[in-house]
C-alpha cells in the first residue's frame, strides 16, 4: 500500500499527523491519545501538565530572543468522531486509521480519518518543533472530548491555561478566519415501548434506508442533505397510513453532530406488508431523487424479509413514526448580519431502541440565545405531543465576534503580505470551543483557522495536501510576526 506520507511536504507537520492517525482516539477514549501528548513533550524537554479531565497543556519556550514575550495559545481537541462505512471492520478503540492518497487528498479507508481535529494538533506541534519557525512562548492546549458535548473546555480551571491570545487550529476553510460560532444544545425525547407479542401469520419486514452523504449537522445543515430517519419514517407512513402493521424496533444516526447516513426499521404486519413498502418505495423514489439526487446521489432503499416477535401496537407505530417525522430538522433561519450563515438549525440526530423506551436524540444551535431556547423549546413541544419523556441537556455558549481584536488586524495583515490575498472573516454554524475558552479565561483574544478539509464527521473526510503546505507557511509567518 505505500506510504501515504512519502515525500510530503512540509516534513514535521506530515511525521506528527502521521503519527496521530496511528493513535485510537474515539471521543471518550482518549487515555493513549493524552499519553502520546504527554511523551511529545517529555521528549522534547517540554514542561506538560494534565488536569482531572485529561486535558493537556504542552508549554513550549520562546525561540531566541523572544523568550520574554507574550504567550500565544495554539489549541486543538486530541479526540475524533469514529464513523465508519457499514462494511468496514474497524474498532476506533483499537485500530490505527487507515490513510490513503488520492492525488492531492488524504483520506480513511471506509472511516473517518481524524483530521477533525488531528491536523490542527500537528500543526501546533510543528511549530513547536521546527528550528525555523520564530515563536513566542507557546501553550498547546489539547482538549478531550470535544466531539460529544466539549467536555473538555467545560471542565478547564482557572490558571491551567495563562495565555491571552489563542488561535484556535479547527477550522476547514483555508483563507477564512472564523471569529463566532454558534451555541447549542441537545434534547432527548424517551418514547415509552410497550412491546407486545405479534399476531399469528404476520411476516417480519425489514427496511434501510442507506448510501447517504451525511456530514456535519453544523458546517453541511445548509446543503440540505437527506436525513435517513427522515426518510424513513416519510417511507414507512406512506406505506402504511391506515393499513395494521407493528414497528418492532427502529435504528439510526450515531453522533449528535452528524446528519444521519443509514437508518433501519424492524417491521411486522399482514402478508402483503413487504408488497405494500415496496409500492411505497417507488412511489417515494422519483421525490426523493429530485429533492436529494445532487447532495445524495447513492441513496438507496432496501426491503428483506425479517424475523420478529414483538412489536408495538398500531396507533403507538404510527404516533413513533410521526414524532419523527414532525421534530424539527434543518435550517430555520439564516443571519441577518453576516451573508450566506445559518443563524439556526436542528438535526434529527439519532434513535436508539432499547426494552422500555427509544431514545430520539436533537441537536440544536444558534448563534442567537433567544432563537437557540425557541429551537429547543419546538423539539420538546413535538417530543411533549408523542407522549414522550423529554430531557433537555445543558447547552453551550456561542462566541460573540470582536471585529476589533489585534490578533485579527495581525492575521489579515499577515495572510495579505504572505498570499496577496484578502482572508474571508466570518463566524461559523458549529460549535468551536472559543465560545467556552473566552468564558473561562476572561480577556481572551481569539481566531479560529485551518486548511481546507471536507466530509467530516463521515467516512468522507478528507484533508488537502496542498491547502495544509499553504497553511503552515501562513502560519509559520503569523507567529513570527505576532
Amino acid at each position: 500500500m505505500g506510504n501515504p506520507f512519502g515525500g510530503l511536504e512540509p516534513k514535521l507537520v506530515w511525521k506528527w499527523f502521521g503519527a496521530l492517525t496511528q493513535v485510537p482516539r474515539p471521543s471518550g477514549s482518549e487515555k493513549k491519545a493524552i499519553e502520546f501528548f504527554e511523551g511529545f513533550a517529555a521528549s522534547h524537554g517540554f514542561a506538560v501538565r494534565k488536569d482531572k479531565v485529561g486535558n493537556v497543556l504542552i508549554c513550549v519556550p520562546g525561540s531566541k530572543g523572544r523568550q520574554k514575550d507574550e504567550v500565544l495559545v495554539l489549541q486543538g481537541h486530541m479526540d475524533m468522531v469514529g464513523e465508519k462505512n457499514e462494511d468496514v471492520t474497524f474498532n476506533f478503540e483499537t485500530d490505527p486509521i487507515q490513510v490513503w492518497r488520492d492525488g492531492d487528498w488524504l483520506k480513511a479507508r471506509g472511516t473517518t480519518l481524524g483530521a477533525d481535529n488531528g491536523i490542527g494538533l500537528a500543526l501546533a506541534m510543528a511549530l513547536a518543533t521546527d528550528p525555523e519557525v520564530s515563536r513566542p512562548p507557546l501553550e498547546i492546549l489539547c482538549t478531550v472530548d470535544e466531539e460529544r458535548g466539549l467536555t473538555g473546555a467545560f471542565n478547564l480551571e482557572p490558571g491551567f491555561v495563562t495565555g491571552r491570545r489563542m488561535i484556535n487550529i479547527d477550522s476547514e476553510e483555508e483563507g477564512t478566519v472564523f471569529v463566532g460560532c454558534a451555541g447549542g444544545g441537545d434534547t432527548q425525547c424517551l418514547f415509552p415501548l410497550k412491546l407486545a407479542p405479534l399476531p399469528d401469520k404476520w411476516t417480519g419486514i425489514k427496511v434501510k434506508v442507506l448510501g447517504l452523504a451525511g456530514g456535519h449537522s453544523g458546517l453541511n445543515i445548509i446543503e440540505n442533505r437527506a436525513n435517513a430517519l427522515k426518510l424513513l419514517s416519510t417511507l414507512l407512513l406512506e406505506a402504511c397510513p391506515t393499513e395494521k402493521f407493528s414497528l418492532c424496533s427502529l435504528l439510526g444516526g450515531d453522533k449528535h453532530n452528524a446528519i444521519p447516513r443509514e437508518a433501519t426499521a424492524l417491521l411486522a404486519g399482514p402478508a402483503d406488508l413487504a408488497d405494500r413498502i415496496r409500492a411505497a418505495v417507488e412511489r417515494l423514489r422519483p421525490g426523493f431523487q429530485a429533492e436529494y439526487g445532487k447532495t445524495d446521489p447513492k441513496l438507496d432503499i432496501q426491503v428483506s424479509a425479517a424475523g420478529v416477535t414483538d412489536g408495538l401496537s398500531f396507533d403507538d407505530s404510527l404516533r413513533f413514526l410521526s414524532l419523527l417525522l414532525a421534530l424539527p430538522h434543518g435550517v430555520d433561519a439564516m443571519s441577518r448580519d453576516i451573508p450566506g450563515l445559518v443563524e439556526t438549525s436542528s438535526n434529527l440526530a439519532k434513535v436508539g431502541w432499547g426494552e422500555d423506551s427509544a431514545l430520539v436524540h436533537n441537536s440544536s444551535r444558534s448563534s442567537v440565545a433567544a432563537a437557540l431556547a425557541r429551537m429547543r423549546s419546538k423539539v420538546a413541544a413535538a417530543g411533549r405531543l408523542a407522549h414522550a419523556d423529554v430531557q433537555q441537556l445543558p447547552g453551550y455558549p456561542g462566541w460573540q465576534p470582536n471585529m476589533e481584536s489585534a490578533l485579527l488586524a495581525k492575521t489579515r495583515e499577515v495572510y495579505l503580505a504572505t498570499t496577496g490575498k484578502t482572508a474571508k472573516v466570518t463566524a461559523i454554524h458549529a460549535g468551536l470551543e472559543c465560545g467556552i475558552i473566552g468564558e473561562k479565561y476572561s480577556g481572551m483574544d481569539m481566531i479560529s483557522i485551518g486548511p481546507d478539509m471536507h466530509g467530516v464527521h463521515s467516512p468522507d473526510e478528507r484533508l488537502s495536501i496542498p491547502s495544509t503546505a499553504r497553511f503552515y507557511s501562513f502560519l509559520k509567518a503569523l507567529v513570527a510576526k505576532i
